[in-house]
């Protein structure tokens, strides 16, 4: 089988005056990771440089609330807003700038629709998931590493980071992702993930993947909560997801488990072969 490594180019993470960036035509974009240390006057002219020099349509940026206005001044629009996002005190604010302006326009509006149209239908969180007989969930290890690269290559056609690559998956790994799976018997057939930032005590719940055969048993709801409760344990105070808008179970998922709608990331992420919208689903997780 053809890795989604080996089907596609990977966007490059970098350093760019102190923050850190992702950027490169596969997604066709910067995003603007963390801002760490440094000023927006700082890293704004280089970055949007880099966009005009690489002929990318749309820049990405994930930063404290407090900056917001010095995005807004350079034409930033505010596309979500993830309250106690850092060190469950300050709001992060989800901006997008576009360059080219048909990438403005969303693709696939009225299926977003009928999706955020489907969630708003949820009135309360759903009771808690519990695992039936005969499946095992639990925190991925080392070992478990080449089953976790079949099933996201097998899965995904195309995805921002290339999770279906081994070194990158031992990287994360080792670092600040949390990888969680769901084994039937002996068989890995669905996987899940949170990515820490551990200083600023948030965590994204992502990279959801179901092998086809085992979809429709509420695998990705049985993955959240042991997600959540992992990440309580470990002073997480604020989860987030960045769902593609189009999928009615995943963002379902999220509003069942009494997640909040943040907003959307319009002609954001390319993920399932395609350059898609993303909403933005967040949750105080409770003590």
């Amino acid at each position: 089988m053809t890795t989604a490594t080996e089907q596609q180019p990977i966007d490059k993470v970098v350093n760019l005056e102190g923050a850190t960036i992702q950027h490169g035509p596969f997604n066709r974009r910067v995003y603007l990771m963390k801002l760490g240390r440094a000023k927006p006057q700082q890293v704004l002219p280089p970055l949007l440089e880099l966009c005009r020099r690489k002929k990318y349509s749309k820049v990405f940026a994930k930063v404290p609330v407090r900056h917001e206005a010095a995005f807004h001044q350079l034409g930033f629009e505010t596309e979500a807003k993830v309250p106690g996002f850092f060190k469950n005190r300050e709001a992060a604010a989800f901006l997008g700038l576009y360059l080219d302006p048909q990438r403005r326009l969303p693709k696939h509006a009225q299926e977003i629709q009928k999706v955020h149209d489907l969630t708003k239908k949820i009135i309360k969180p759903a009771s808690l998931a519990v695992p039936p007989p005969g499946l095992q969930v639990r925190r991925c290890q080392p070992e478990d590493i080449p089953a976790m690269a079949k099933i996201y290559a097998r899965v995904f056609e195309s995805y921002p980071f290339p999770i279906s690559d081994r070194e990158f998956l031992a990287e994360t790994m080792a670092s600040h992702v949390v990888y969680f799976g769901i084994w039937k018997k002996d068989q890995l057939v669905a996987l899940a993930s949170a990515e820490t930032d551990r200083e600023e005590h948030n965590a994204e719940m992502t990279d959801f993947a179901t092998l086809p055969e085992h979809r429709g048993g509420g695998y990705a709801r049985l993955l959240l909560n042991r997600m959540e409760k992992v990440m309580r344990q470990e002073g997480i105070t604020t989860a987030y997801t960045i769902a593609r808008a189009i999928s009615p179970g995943m963002n379902i998922t999220f509003a069942k488990q009494g997640y909040h709608l943040a907003g959307c990331l319009i002609n954001n992420t390319n993920i399932c072969g395609d350059i898609e919208s993303m909403n933005v689903w967040y949750r105080q997780l409770p003590a």
